[in-house]
């Protein structure tokens, strides 16, 4: 979908990362809210309309409790104090390009004239993905009981493929996670925050479900962020320079496969064709794009991400990688990882590439300031399960 530079972000604020927060999300939730109104020189009492894509990315029995475990749109809304003219939570392919999509449009169409979108990510107490099942049915019962259960099972195989395929390798991989954990541990409310990781001990990392190993998947954590949005000419009279929203395009259903099966054909597929609507929908060419942000959930998909989008050729991402092609510290490189993403800064679902755009773009980066940032591309998800939003720092 293009959006033409109709609506732009204005501010934004960020809590600090942590595996556990010691207050209730909900709580951190509002005083984050809070803190992005006002760094957008706006009152409360002037939003009006609130967007989220409040997926709790969690499998196994954990309670899910708006204000606790998750927070929504609606939730957020009544607890800020305001008058509210919109609210909307995105479900579907494509969480957070999703929401962006509903903030837009509610802009465009007058429903509201400015919109908090937020990101409010939990990490309950117990095992992760642990699995309660004593029984199961229904096509599960030909994976789960075999220990084929939850993401890691799940993005092993195309991995797998693609490292059989292009004759890839995982110390080539590890230089992709040292780029993330050097990026996030400079950025203050990171969960990695002064932490790096060398290449050598991402090696000697214990192997989850082969080939991904612990620190090929970002840290689950608490978290929020939070973005205001309005539209191009109502920006003009606030005092952060807007970063404006080009487009967005999202994947289409994926094929129909045994529960958890993602062939790597299936992603570069569906991934090329996302691609090809949202170069269509902006305009812009993946030449142009200076600021590319890569989701990096699992190590693996910057690979996938960097090949679908056409930012280089299918195959090539690793040598890419293994040739210092994304090193943020080369000016010459693409700066894939340079907002720590996932991996860097701990498990926020496509935050950190989208608040990495922002920052960079409105030239609010501080000492990672980049001199040449002006069209940034922010990934979420897996190619074919999520989606991505063009920002530009001038109106397209």
């Amino acid at each position: 979908m293009a959006a033409s530079g109709q609506v732009a972000i204005v501010g934004y604020a960020h809590s600090d990362i942590r595996r556990h927060a010691p207050r209730p999300l909900g709580a951190l939730t509002v005083d984050t809210a809070r803190a992005a109104i006002a760094d957008a020189g706006l009152a409360p009492a002037d939003v009006d309309g609130f967007v989220a894509a409040s997926l709790f990315p969690t499998s196994g029995a954990h309670a899910i409790e708006d204000g606790v475990s998750t927070v929504t749109a609606q939730w957020l809304a009544g607890h800020i104090g305001t008058e509210v003219r919109y609210t909307a939570g995105f479900q579907g392919i494509g969480q957070l390009p999703g929401a962006v999509a509903l903030a837009v449009g509610a802009l465009t169409t007058g429903a509201a004239e400015y919109v908090l979108l937020h990101r409010a990510l939990h990490n309950p107490p117990g095992s992760y993905h642990g699995n309660p099942m004593t029984r199961v049915g229904g096509p599960l019962q030909w994976t789960a009981p075999q220990g084929f259960f939850g993401p890691l099972s799940m993005i092993a195989f195309p991995y797998n493929e693609y490292l059989q395929r292009y004759g890839a390798s995982r110390e080539t991989t590890a230089l992709v996670v040292a780029e993330a954990r050097k990026n996030g541990a400079r950025i203050p409310w990171s969960v990695w925050h002064d932490r790096p990781l060398s290449v050598e001990e991402y090696l000697a990392a214990p192997m989850l479900s082969d080939p991904i190993c612990r620190y090929d998947c970002d840290m689950p954590v608490d978290g929020v962020a939070a973005f205001v949005l309005t539209t191009a000419e109502r920006a003009m009279d606030l005092p952060n320079r807007p970063v404006h929203i080009a487009g967005y395009a999202s994947a289409t259903t994926p094929a129909h496969r045994l529960p958890l099966h993602w062939p790597l054909d299936d992603i570069m597929a569906a991934g090329t064709g996302l691609a090809g609507r949202l170069w269509d929908a902006t305009g812009i060419r993946p030449d142009q794009v200076d600021l590319p942000q890569m989701y990096d959930g699992f190590s693996p998909f910057v690979y996938f991400w960097l090949e679908s989008l056409g930012i280089c050729p299918v195959g090539e991402a690793h040598r890419l990688v293994e040739a210092g092609g994304i090193d943020s510290d080369k000016p010459d490189a693409l700066p894939v990882l340079s907002g720590g993403g996932a991996l860097g800064t701990g498990r926020m679902h496509g935050v950190p590439q989208m608040l990495e755009c922002y920052l960079q773009l409105s030239g609010r980066a501080g000492e990672r300031q980049r001199e040449r940032a002006t069209v940034g591309v922010a990934c979420q998800s897996s190619p074919h399960f999520g989606g991505a939003v063009v920002y530009t720092s001038d109106p397209v």
